[in-house]
């Protein structure tokens, strides 16, 4: 049974920077792209950010490319994502996932759909 643990959520001031970190128990960890999305009241799970199995591939969505950073340690079965310059609107619970396909080529992709297991999530909220 794949498990992912999230941790580092906390309340943070706006500009400020903070760092999630996703434990993960899968087998073969390092094949798989793995991802963040995050979820804020009322509204639908947004994709964030997803990195390839070898960690050399990364993809963001607009709204935070620029200000955060997705990685990996493998070693560890841990994904990280360190955001700078958070606002209000970064404000959700963050969830970590782990994509379908076996490739260590393979960025991720948006598509919730093309994710199998997420964790419990994470609150972070940014204050003005």
């Amino acid at each position: 049974q794949v498990q992912l643990v999230e941790s580092g959520g906390g309340l943070v001031q706006a500009g400020g920077s903070h760092g999630l970190s996703c434990q993960a128990s899968r087998r073969s960890f390092s094949t798989y792209a793995m991802a963040w999305f995050r979820q804020s009241p009322g509204k639908e799970r947004e994709f964030v950010a997803s990195i390839s199995g070898n960690g050399a591939n990364t993809y963001y969505a607009d709204s935070v490319k620029g200000r955060f950073t997705i990685s990996r340690d493998n070693g560890k079965t841990t994904v990280y994502l360190l955001m700078n310059s958070l606002n209000p609107e970064d404000t959700a619970v963050y969830y970590c996932a782990t994509n379908r396909v076996a490739n260590i080529y393979f960025r991720g992709s948006s598509n919730l759909a093309d994710y199998d297991y997420f964790g419990q999530g994470t609150q972070v909220t940014v204050s003005s």
